[in-house]
């Protein structure tokens, strides 16, 4: 299981990567690992508006239905729409190609609520 050191984690499992003021969203290898085949996914529109801590989509697998959390508020600059066409692209690389949504970060002081690639790792070895 991948826990990348320049990656962001929230308890939900989804990770973010942050350049500038944007931060990319997905899902972790182990929230994918534990959904198994991923068959659908819902995302916002972009320019939408999306809330810490608030679901911002869905994922479906063949195991259940989850709510996709925002890791920060802000406006959805950019909807990863080759995922909805190839949902199964979010269990080959969930940290790469299978990013979800890019969001211009409306309060930077959210990042620090975050869990650092350590900190996630330990949080999902005590979830187990």
């Amino acid at each position: 299981m991948e826990f990348p050191k320049d990656l962001k984690y929230t308890k939900e499992h989804e990770w973010l990567k942050v350049e500038g003021n944007i931060a990319t969203v997905g899902i972790t290898d182990y929230a994918q690992d534990s959904l198994g085949d991923v068959v659908y996914v819902e995302l916002p529109q972009e320019g939408g508006a999306v809330t810490k801590n608030e679901p911002f989509g869905v994922v479906e697998s063949v195991k259940a239905v989850s709510d996709l959390y925002s890791p920060v508020s802000g406006s959805v600059s950019e909807v990863n729409d080759a995922i909805i066409d190839s949902p199964e692209a979010i269990n080959e690389d969930p940290y790469g190609d299978a990013w979800m949504i890019k969001v211009e970060i409306a309060n930077p002081g959210e990042l620090d609520d975050l869990m650092t690639a350590d900190e996630y790792q330990k949080y999902v070895e005590e979830e187990k």
